[in-house]
């Protein structure tokens, strides 16, 4: 990973500080988005320590806000000569049904729509760099929550776990479909179940959600186990020309049968083009 950049979301805590810590030891320079400041400046010192030879930087933004995923994804198109590897991590759950100030339920927002308002404002710094890749967390929450296109943002009946489950599906899907339009390119896409993970996901989704959360972390597996996948995909000559695959523990594996639907996934992007102004 020696003189390549690596643009991550999710990188202040859990697989996603992890992975960015051992892709700097690796030699990758990390540009990381995050929304804290404090976390930030620590992540950005661990990742100095790591490895001090690389000018590593961070810029803040609310990944819920289109007008925050815009202005960042620009200013990093702006920034960044070349884009090797775009790591899209950041996700969250939450136990009440929240609509942001553009009118998006707040799962949606995050999971989704921030990965692909990302990876599409990057996409020209992406095919301007021999080999890149596009990396994304998903998970095997996708299996248990099918895309209903009638309600696709739970107004009509909203659970924490169904919502946070779609937006994963959703994760596949756009993956998916960015793969077959990087068709004839040298960029390549695929997507990942990390394992449930004892991080600090899921500690600020309020209520009983949150303590159940907790409970389960008991059984979960470290950060450490989870981030391997992300490194493989970010990194790994094996995958160099692997494309619009869904990975687990560094294997490609079959997702759900709704996650397979091409017709879906060009009907997911096509209405997350609508919705956000890019993409189209």
């Amino acid at each position: 990973m020696h003189g390549k950049t690596v643009v991550m979301t999710g990188a202040t805590s859990g697989i996603g500080a992890v992975a960015a810590r051992r892709l700097a030891q690796l030699g990758a320079r990390i540009v990381f988005v995050a929304r804290d400041p404090a976390r930030a400046e620590e992540t950005l010192n661990t990742l100095r320590e790591t490895a001090p030879a690389q000018d590593h930087r961070y810029h803040i933004a609310d990944l819920a806000r289109l007008a925050d995923v815009k202005r960042v994804a620009q200013l990093l198109a702006d920034l960044e000569a070349q884009v090797d590897v775009l790591v899209n991590n950041a996700g969250a759950m939450f136990a009440t049904r929240l609509v942001t100030e553009d009118g998006l339920e707040r799962t949606f927002a995050t999971n989704h729509i921030a990965y692909f308002v990302m990876t599409n404002l990057l996409l020209a710094r992406l095919k301007g760099t021999h080999g890149a890749r596009v990396v994304s967390t998903a998970s095997a929450a996708h299996q248990r929550s099918p895309l209903d296109f009638s309600d696709l943002q739970s107004e009509h009946r909203y659970r924490a776990f169904a919502a946070y489950g779609r937006s994963k599906l959703m994760n596949i899907l756009f993956t998916r479909e960015l793969a077959r339009r990087l068709a004839g390119t040298t960029v390549t896409a695929n997507c990942l179940h990390p394992g449930f993970v004892a991080t600090r996901f899921g500690d600020a989704a309020g209520g009983a959600l949150s303590l159940a959360i907790r409970v389960a972390k008991r059984f979960a597996i470290t950060a450490e186990q989870g981030a391997q996948t992300i490194v493989y995909l970010a990194s790994s000559p094996e995958v160099e020309r692997v494309s619009g695959k869904y990975f687990v523990r560094c294997k490609p594996v079959a997702p759900s049968p709704d996650a397979q639907s091409d017709s879906d996934a060009e009907r997911l992007w096509d209405i997350s083009a609508r919705l956000s102004g890019v993409g189209v």
